[in-house]
């Protein structure tokens, strides 16, 4: 079973306005929702060494692809 939790953060009006925007919901609980869920499966979020080697591989072979 899985254990719901009730979780706050402050937030300036601008910033919260933003998230909206981009997450395009006009909820606040829907718009933190969805970019904790981003955060959680982005491969960017990642704060290892790894994220950032595979960051850089994606780039490089983007130039090369633009090369040929």
């Amino acid at each position: 079973m899985v254990k719901i939790v009730h979780a706050q953060t402050v937030l300036t009006e601008d910033e919260l306005a933003a998230l909206k925007k981009k997450c395009n919901e006009s909820s606040t609980k829907e718009a933190l929702s969805i970019a904790v869920q981003h955060y959680l499966e982005c491969e960017y979020t990642n704060l290892d060494d790894k994220m950032w080697t595979k960051k850089l591989e994606k780039v490089v072979q983007k130039k090369k692809q633009k090369k040929v």
